[in-house]
């Protein structure tokens, strides 16, 4: 019985699947259903995909921008296609990453303390207050209250 178990994982299945031929590789699940036509646009190919519709390599696949390559298999809409690619592999460059990261880690230089100048006594203008105007200010938030009408 336990080796029965075995040679059913070990198992190969000879399915036929239609070929979707991709120009670069990786690609996006839901840009490979868009470009074999399967759904109507992007939206609807990520909306299919986060709900389950949507099976890669033999298992139920709810990320809508999984990385497909050359001879991966999806299941939709109980037929097989077969991901194809005569492209090499091109990984996003990480040249890019670090250096954005190496900006953001970069010490700022210093701003020199500016020197403090002394007040001078000059006479203040104030505005003349609306006496109209009701003062109902919040003491803690210091926010003026809202009046409808």
């Amino acid at each position: 019985m336990i080796n029965d178990k075995d040679t059913l994982e070990n198992e190969e299945i000879e399915i036929e699947a239609i070929g979707i031929e991709v120009s670069t590789q990786p690609i996006e699940l839901y840009k490979v259903l868009k470009i074999a036509n399967l759904v109507d646009g992007g939206g609807q190919a990520k909306f299919l995909i986060s709900d389950g519709y949507v099976a890669v390599n033999g298992e139920l696949e709810t990320r809508k921008r999984r990385k497909m390559y050359n001879g991966d298999f999806l299941e939709f809409n109980q037929e097989y296609y077969v991901v194809l690619c005569d492209q090499p592999v091109i990984e996003a460059p990480e040249t890019e990453v670090t250096s954005v990261v190496a900006a953001i880690n970069a010490p700022k230089p210093k701003q020199k303390a500016s020197k403090a100048k002394p007040a001078r006594n000059k006479p203040t203008t104030t505005k003349k207050e609306n006496s109209d105007a009701p003062k109902s200010k919040d003491a803690e938030s210091g926010r003026n209250s809202i009046d409808f009408f």
